[in-house]
């Protein structure tokens, strides 16, 4: 159904059981999938594709230019993936040539009212970015994270899988896979317990993990923490996911505990 005040571009692919709501805008490279339903007042623009059952409400601003400087008008694209729900005032803006030119969301998502997704960011499943909320551009955002109100997350920053942000964290340097991380200049405050234990990861592999964790963080040597836990966690996935994703850091320095 599509209500009779939108304006929507002849070129646009949208799907029979889409739902467009009054006053919507919609450009002609856009393509919307089966059963989304967007409310009115959404803009919706550039190369955008947006997954099935998504939920846009109103005054929403999907697919416009980014807010980079560098941007000299290049092809870019932006894709959303299925079920998530994009609440009021949200913007998600494309990629640029600086990033691969695509901004690029998993399924099942949250973003709350006025969060930001800025150009190059590659977002997982099931993340949920609360209010107010900003990413700089070419921000990795792994599966299950949860980033609180009113924070803050710097350009080309990493949050590994499941970590949880603290409401008004200051986030500039990458946050391990299931870290907890918080403070006005981030910190690590941990480890993810509560979401671990949700998953159903047995208690000796998080026991395993918290071992890690200690020795990983128990001087600013990093890699040379690294080196000498070398092997003896091999068959604990998740240290295992901590340890590469640490190594493979190359633009923020790693967040670490308070104390360090």
């Amino acid at each position: 159904m599509i209500h009779q005040t939108s304006i929507i571009d002849k070129n646009a692919k949208i799907s029979n059981s889409a739902k467009i709501g009054p006053y919507t805008i919609i450009g002609p490279n856009v393509e919307i999938g089966n059963n989304v339903e967007i409310y009115s007042h959404v803009n919706i623009s550039g190369n955008t594709k947006i997954g099935a059952n998504t939920k846009i409400f109103p005054f929403a601003c999907i697919g416009t230019k980014p807010q980079d400087l560098k941007f000299e008008g290049e092809k870019n694209s932006l894709f959303i993936g299925k079920n998530n729900t994009i609440r009021e005032y949200v913007t998600i803006n494309p990629g640029t040539k600086g990033g691969g030119s695509i901004t690029k969301i998993g399924d099942n998502c949250l973003f709350m009212i006025s969060s930001h997704i800025a150009h190059d960011c590659k977002i997982g499943n099931n993340v949920v970015i609360a209010n107010n909320v900003p990413l700089g551009g070419h921000v990795t955002i792994e599966d299950s994270v949860i980033i609180g109100g009113n924070s803050a997350v710097q350009q080309f920053t990493r949050i590994g899988r499941l970590a949880m942000i603290g409401g008004m964290t200051g986030v500039l340097k990458d946050v391990i896979p299931f870290g907890m991380s918080f403070g006005n200049r981030n910190y690590l405050k941990g480890l993810n317990l509560i979401g671990l234990r949700r998953r159903k990861y047995k208690n000796k592999i998080i026991m395993e993990l918290g071992e890690a964790y200690k020795k990983i963080f128990s001087s600013k040597n990093l890699h040379e923490n690294l080196s000498k836990i070398n092997g003896e966690y091999k068959s604990n996935k998740l240290v295992q996911e901590v340890t590469e994703f640490i190594s493979k850091g190359k633009k923020r320095p790693i967040c670490y505990p308070l104390e360090n």
